[in-house]
């Protein structure tokens, strides 16, 4: 399957919340992580979509702004979406790789998901509650991860995970 990984286009924005329909069910806005994305919009600058040739959205990843215990900003990974006929196709793992490397790249510190253990550990996650982590609201404790995109960056850290709070668009930790 050919495609390219793009910063998401406006064009792309009719198409990625049938695709997370399709993909999650309409109940996914009850979903923990919902809450911490509810009102907030994605980081501008690490929204990805898998385009195929002619421009047909493929896939969907964004990043979300989110802090931990009120000390350090950190960004959560989700949604990832790709089109069910082709999952497995390596689309998905293609946006995750990508992001993570921009994230690193735009000097973020740590990387929250709730997912797949099988799924994202092969990219360096590990479960967050081991880590000290909380996350606010039900999730099954194996599907809370965490990875530090920074060596380091979770040491002396703990606690749960807020919302960040951004106002004019820069993120800045709540108190």
């Amino acid at each position: 399957m050919t495609f390219q990984i793009l910063a998401e286009r406006p064009s792309d924005a009719a198409h990625i919340e049938p695709l997370l329909d399709l993909t999650f069910g309409l109940e996914r806005e009850q979903k923990t992580v919902y809450a911490l994305r509810d009102g907030l919009a994605p980081a501008p600058e690490l929204r990805f979509a898998a385009i195929a040739p002619g421009g047909r959205l493929l896939g969907t990843l964004r990043f979300w702004p989110i802090d931990i215990a009120r000390q350090a900003p950190a960004i959560l990974l989700g949604p990832l979406a790709v089109e069910p006929a082709l999952q497995g196709a390596g689309i998905g793992r293609a946006l995750v790789r990508h992001g993570l490397a921009e994230a690193r790249r735009l000097g973020e510190r740590i990387c929250v998901v709730v997912g797949a253990p099988s799924y994202y550990e092969p990219f360096g996650f590990a479960n967050a509650g081991l880590a000290g982590l909380i996350l606010p609201g039900p999730v099954e404790p194996e599907r809370f991860q965490v990875l530090e995109l920074v060596p380091g960056a979770l040491d002396g850290l703990g606690g749960p995970i807020h919302r960040a709070d951004v106002a004019g668009g820069r993120r800045r930790l709540t108190g």
